[in-house]
């Protein structure tokens, strides 16, 4: 699988849209398991603000003292899960998306050693886990659900692992990669931001 994901990212232009919205960064670190690479996702605390109880990518908001948005993604899975920018391959970004909250996120692709240690900062997140990819290739596994975003239904897969209910904005960037990555045509209408002109 990682080398398809490689193959097929390599020459993959992802989707840019035009916002003057703060920016955020999510890294989608895939470990370097040759066959079936496995994805690691985090458990927001229940107690956060925003996003509480969620599963995520590791990531957050862009600071002004980030020199980009891939040191910021970097920067985060650091603070939530101790992985060192130093064990991460990047493999390159995916198309940004706007949240909820109204941040332009931007994900990128990494792999990590199947080995590193990851270790939940308590102060943002209940929990840090990792999934196969496999798991989301097997279409019975998912179900569609209707969210609604700047007034248009947008129906977007949804996972249950072992009790995590991956959904939402971390369910899109993960058919993202599937479909881009790995071919998988999951269906997925295309989200609102999408349609507006390019850069």
């Amino acid at each position: 699988m990682l080398k398809t994901i490689r193959t097929r990212l390599a020459g993959f232009e992802p989707r840019r849209f035009p916002s003057d919205q703060p920016q955020a960064s999510v890294l989608i670190a895939l470990t370097d398991h040759s066959n079936d690479p496995e994805v690691i996702l985090t458990k927001r605390a229940a107690r956060l603000s925003t996003h509480s109880g969620e599963i995520a990518f590791p990531g957050g908001k862009h600071d002004d003292t980030d020199p980009d948005l891939l040191y910021t993604a970097l920067r985060e899975a650091e603070e939530e899960v101790g992985l060192s920018p130093k064990e991460v391959e990047i493999i390159g970004p995916l198309g940004q998306v706007m949240s909820k909250h109204g941040l332009k996120v931007t994900p990128w692709v990494g792999i990590v050693p199947k080995d590193v240690p990851l270790i939940p900062n308590p102060d943002e997140l209940d929990e840090v886990f990792t999934v196969p990819l496999s798991f989301f290739m097997q279409e019975h596994r998912y179900c569609f659900d209707e969210i609604r975003f700047r007034g248009k239904t947008l129906y977007v897969p949804a996972w249950d692992f072992n009790g995590h209910i991956i959904w939402g904005l971390t369910a899109y960037m993960l058919v993202e990669l599937l479909n881009e990555g790995l071919d998988a045509n999951i269906p997925m209408k295309p989200r609102p931001e999408h349609k507006i002109r390019r850069w």
